[in-house]
């Protein structure tokens, strides 16, 4: 395995948006998370509203888990307003074959040595939809996967 970590690459901020990117690197499951501890930093430090951010936070989380856990690594892009926060996760990986059938509660292809850390419960995706007002899954087998989503304050 690689030398893996997830840290912000960039962050650029204005009055009026700001702007993170993070690396997420495959199967760094120590790192899982930082992005979404960044944001939900960020998010306290502006004002929003608790239950807006655990919403962020859990459905950030289950996008870098997946990067970590079925692709190959990615990128995890960030964009803050003061009315909303959009994020979108892309990564390089195997691609969903059945974004419908990956929708569904308890449907997994996780291996099971990720299974056997705990994650890959089929969780992800229904998790990240009940927590945005936003989401679109594009995924292209063999390529890799964009999730984004977004959350209004």
């Amino acid at each position: 395995m690689r030398q893996q970590r997830e840290t912000p690459i960039r962050n650029h901020n204005t009055q009026k948006n700001m702007h993170q990117e993070y690396t997420v690197i495959e199967g760094d499951f120590v790192n899982a998370g930082k992005a979404s501890s960044s944001v939900k930093k960020t998010l306290k430090q502006m004002n929003v509203e608790p239950s807006k951010i655990k919403r962020v936070v859990v459905a950030l989380y289950e996008a870098e888990v997946n990067a970590i856990a079925h692709a190959y690594g990615g990128k995890v892009l960030v964009d803050i307003d003061s009315d909303k926060i959009k994020m979108v996760v892309a990564d390089k990986g195997p691609g969903i074959p059945d974004i419908a059938l990956a929708m569904q509660e308890g449907y997994s292809t996780a291996r099971p040595e990720v299974r056997d850390m705990g994650f890959g419960a089929g969780m992800g995706l229904p998790n990240m939809q009940k927590n945005v007002d936003k989401l679109n899954v594009i995924s292209e087998v063999g390529v890799g996967t964009t999730v984004e989503m977004e959350v209004n304050f």
